[in-house]
């Protein structure tokens, strides 16, 4: 089986040569299709950088990355888009204040090649639990936790097989952040999604995630089941330390 997303040996840059820092250190990993991979670590840790540079936003990159089997190059088209969305951490930051739910949706699914644009923006709201009546609002009508629910459809829009998911639900209150873990879970299963989450919470992802890669300074210092993390079976200092700093957190 193909897998849905392969890493090798990727370094990530920022800067010139004169001020160059590396962000991601020789990366590997592999996600199959279906599977929910989670990316954890401190701020800093290299995990965002990863996403931005599957999406083309960091540019300055070596190694290999495939998608479906495809190698990517520098550029990203249409095909990759339609492939691979992603959801971003800040629902109040990634929605246009002036632009109504409708007008979000429709331009998404226009850019994507749709013509039943309405039957499919009912169907997307439906899917992330928002009703006919938030079609036509706009974001500083709707709570943290709606506006996530409208760039989650967003991303849904182009029918993608990959979402890559940044800190989905750190913005967000606590009674709030359950449910939009909760909506993500139930539609991985119904749509077959595979996922990449980038959290700093050991909790999220092990709801969320089969296996994870554990980042310190741009570096994967391990890969471990969520069976294994839950267990407290760690190989790396480093995991344990999260591990604890996570019970500790909760306690």
């Amino acid at each position: 089986m193909t897998a849905a997303l392969e890493i090798n040996d990727l370094s990530v840059y920022f800067g010139d040569h004169h001020d160059l820092f590396q962000a991601v250190k020789s990366a590997s990993f592999t996600v199959e299709k279906g599977a929910s991979f989670g990316l954890v670590g401190e701020s800093g840790s290299g995990k965002s950088t990863i996403l931005k540079a599957l999406t083309g936003l960091a540019p300055q990159w070596e190694g290999h990355m495939s998608v479906a089997g495809r190698e990517l190059d520098r550029k990203r088209d249409r095909t990759f888009y339609k492939t691979v969305q992603m959801v971003f951490q800040d629902p109040y930051a990634s929605l246009h204040p002036r632009q109504s739910v409708d007008q979000v949706l429709t331009e998404t699914l226009q850019l994507h090649g749709f013509s039943d644009i309405n039957s499919r923006i009912e169907r997307l709201l439906q899917d992330v639990g928002l009703g006919p009546a938030f079609r036509f609002r706009y974001p500083h009508q709707l709570s943290g936790g709606q506006r996530q629910r409208v760039a989650i459809a967003r991303a849904l829009a182009s029918e993608p097989q990959i979402l890559l998911l940044d800190e989905p639900t750190s913005a967000l209150d606590v009674s709030v952040q359950a449910e939009i873990l909760n909506l993500l879970s139930d539609l991985r299963a119904e749509h077959g999604l595979t996922y990449v989450m980038v959290s700093h919470d050991l909790a999220v992802v092990a709801h969320m995630c089969d296996q994870a890669a554990v980042m310190r300074n741009g570096e994967i210092v391990e890969i471990i089941s969520i069976e294994d993390m839950r267990a407290g079976r760690t190989k790396h200092g480093y995991t344990s330390q999260l591990l604890q700093a996570s019970v500790n957190r909760v306690a």
